[in-house]
């Protein structure tokens, strides 16, 4: 388990001890990105199911900027293992790209879920089988049926207004040109039906459908 709030592990750990008889759960703790991959760098212990937290400090010299890298890392490093995301996010977009960046086995908003449901889903991961918790459910509906106008460029560009990157800053973070980006920011308010506005518009638009 690996979250950068260590009374949020206790709480998981005292929830999956009241699973049944017949179930021994061995847990290894880890409090940061830079704890975790100095330990799993090194280690050969294989892991049946990690729980990753998403929002962690980054670790500059391993290139790992936040939990979601540090579970790239670990899906290079044990392919076959159980990753569960679990996130206090639930943005659209923000979950939408775990799901694409990661696969993993599992992705929980914190705000779903209670002891009994993760109890549930920890059973499935077992079993290995996916579960994800209701909102990141409705979110890959909501976005599958959008995809061909929020693909990964256009998704990119409302992120990336959303943390206040002009648009003349945008091809240094997309590799696109600016011609390029102008051309999808229309369409981008095409479909948030935004006749005319600017970049705060397209930004309070998404938010407001709640992807952003």
């Amino acid at each position: 388990m690996i979250d950068d709030h260590p009374s949020q592990i206790e709480g998981y750990k005292s929830i999956l001890r009241c699973e049944e008889p017949g179930v021994e759960i061995q847990t290894t703790a880890y409090y940061s990105c830079q704890t975790a991959f100095a330990a799993l760098n090194t280690s050969d212990i294989y892991f049946d199911v990690v729980f990753l937290d998403r929002n962690m400090p980054p670790c500059p010299e391993s290139g790992i900027k936040s939990g979601e890298d540090l579970g790239i890392f670990i899906k290079k490093r044990w392919p076959d293992c159980r990753l569960v995301v679990i996130t206090s996010h639930c943005e659209a977009f923000i979950l939408y790209n775990i799901l694409k960046r990661l696969t993993p086995l599992g992705l929980l908003v914190k705000s779903d879920f209670d002891p009994q449901e993760l109890r549930d889903a920890f059973k499935r991961y077992i079993l290995g089988e996916t579960y994800h918790s209701i909102t990141v459910t409705d979110i890959i509906k909501k976005i599958l049926s959008k995809e061909s106008y929020l693909d990964t460029f256009n998704r990119q560009i409302i992120l990336c207004l959303s943390q206040g990157i002009k648009t003349k800053h945008l091809p240094v973070h997309l590799n696109m040109s600016l011609s390029a980006i102008e051309k999808r920011k229309a369409q981008i308010k095409d479909y948030l039906c935004i006749d005319k506005g600017n970049d705060d518009d397209i930004v309070a638009a998404a938010r407001r459908q709640g992807y952003v």
